[in-house]
């Protein structure tokens, strides 16, 4: 694991002329939210957006949130014939590893969205997914998540932004994991997350008709978040993931099952020792009030995490996360992974508070 820094001073985004981005698979739910956080950013010039379906149409067509961008979508093969400072690739598994020289030629920086270069080796996208089409890529690839890899971040040429369910899960328990507490422990995690995961094109079981109303398993055991999971928290873990009925957010309930489980002032020093200066984390801590724990509806829309725990005896945390899993699970750690590589102000762009009262964002 590589340790987490102390977060940057919060200022604005450089001086100069701003970085032209590129946004593959822009007509994606992550891809129109990168669109719209670069759009709003005060260092980014957004100069592509690609999609196959819609090539051609405005990207206001698309997302209409953003028919004031007078800005088009492009075919993806036109990615080879401009060169940008920045492409963001939010298109699905499998197809970032098929183009990753042509994205690496056209950019100083790719970042990708998908689980094409979150791992470290061939053998373990052979374990965990179907092999990969490009293995001399994956030692040059930082994880995109800065809270637990910021100082490999800030040196990439190519950067892989975690997935929502690891993302939610590895910054519940990254900090327990640093600090040794997870050493002798059994690790057992059930995230809840919205239908937005499974994207755009998520099919008949991420429709509203199916998913209304329920509270589905649909990764009981093997969730291929799991190598990511593994991978940083150091240790195994058992992880289960249901389909709920809102649209934006992914919550995480860690179970970490001790002979004798850490004190309570030991828990709160590795929380505030790893998360005291992060701009993106809030540490909630139960007490009073409706959202004693951390809650998705509190964080969506933004670039926020909360974290929060309970100690149960002498034998069991519990654990809670939660973040937006298009925002903080996708497009705005993107982002934030790109002020970082790029010496721009980590939080420039990813500034806005969540709502309240909202419905399903």
């Amino acid at each position: 694991m590589s340790p987490a820094t102390d977060a940057p001073a919060v200022d604005d985004a450089g001086d100069g002329a701003p970085t032209t981005a590129t946004v593959v698979g822009a007509s994606g739910f992550a891809g129109g939210e990168l669109l719209r956080l670069l759009a709003d950013h005060p260092g980014f010039a957004v100069t592509g957006a690609t999609s196959r379906e819609y090539a051609g149409r405005s990207v206001g067509a698309v997302h209409p949130n953003l028919r004031d961008l007078d800005l088009r979508f492009s075919r993806p093969a036109d990615v080879a014939d401009d060169a940008v400072g920045v492409l963001f690739a939010a298109a699905p598994h499998g197809v970032a590893m098929e183009h990753v020289d042509t994205y690496r030629a056209a950019a100083d920086l790719v970042v990708d969205l998908s689980a094409d270069f979150r791992l470290d080796s061939a053998a373990a996208y052979d374990a965990w997914y179907d092999g990969h089409a490009a293995p001399d890529h994956l030692a040059d690839a930082a994880y995109g998540l800065p809270e637990v890899n910021r100082e490999a971040i800030a040196d990439a040429a190519l950067v892989a932004a975690g997935g929502c369910n690891a993302t939610a899960t590895i910054l519940g328990c990254y900090p327990l994991a640093e600090a040794g507490l997870l050493d002798d422990a059994d690790v057992v995690v059930d995230v809840k997350v919205g239908s937005s995961e499974g994207g755009a094109g998520g099919g008949r079981a991420a429709s509203h008709a199916e998913r209304s109303g329920v509270v589905r398993p649909y990764a009981a055991t093997g969730h291929r978040h799991e190598a990511e999971i593994e991978a940083w928290l150091g240790t195994d873990v058992s992880f289960t993931a249901h389909a709920v009925d809102m649209v934006r957010g992914a919550s995480a309930t860690c179970h970490l099952l001790f002979d004798a489980a850490p004190s309570t002032g030991d828990l709160w020093s590795a929380y505030r020792e790893a998360y005291g200066d992060e701009p993106f984390v809030e540490l909630v801590g139960g007490g009073s009030g409706t959202y004693r724990y951390p809650e998705p509806k509190t964080v969506a829309g933004t670039n926020l995490a909360q974290v929060g725990f309970e100690r149960d005896g002498d034998d069991r945390v519990v654990v809670f996360s939660a973040i937006d899993n298009v925002l903080k699970g996708a497009a705005g750690q993107a982002l934030q992974a790109a002020n970082v590589a790029l010496g721009y102000a980590e939080t420039a762009g990813l500034q806005r508070r969540g709502l309240h009262p909202v419905g399903s964002p």
